[in-house]
């Protein structure tokens, strides 16, 4: 259950454990019905825009998550930064795929929180290593 009394920090912690957890349920009870998912990075698999919760978790998160092993990928958060509505983010994303490989990324993320939900979430990662690892889907 969301708490709207929660600061912005609490809900993107939350965020992050829902993710960790692969609770998609848990994620979309904490975003914003019209919430935006926009992964920064262009000419990689998962890139575009995702608007709408029902849209991020079955169209976006639900493939994504089908590509990794159960547990996988895991994002540790390495510095959070809040000011106000505005939460920035890195973290280190580990795990392994469901072919054996190994996953490691770093992510770099902006949060919008609204009413105690995710409004607006802006995703950057390294797009090359993405590419190297799935392919270009162009």
């Amino acid at each position: 259950m969301v708490q709207t009394n929660d600061t912005s920090e609490q809900v993107v912690r939350r965020f992050f454990a829902l993710l960790n957890a692969e609770d998609l349920e848990g994620i979309r009870s904490l975003l914003t019905e019209d919430a935006a998912w926009l992964p920064m990075a262009k000419d990689m698999p998962g890139a575009g825009e995702y608007r709408g919760r029902d849209v991020i978790v079955d169209e976006f998160l639900k493939p994504i998550r089908g590509l990794f092993a159960k547990g996988s990928p895991s994002n540790r958060i390495v510095s959070l930064a809040a000011n106000g509505s505005l939460v920035l983010v890195e973290t280190h994303g580990t795990g392994q795929l469901k072919d054996g490989r190994p996953y490691d990324n770093r992510y770099a993320w902006g949060f919008e929180i609204r009413d105690g939900r995710v409004a607006e979430l802006r995703e950057y990662l390294d797009s090359h290593y993405i590419v190297g690892l799935f392919g270009n889907p162009s």
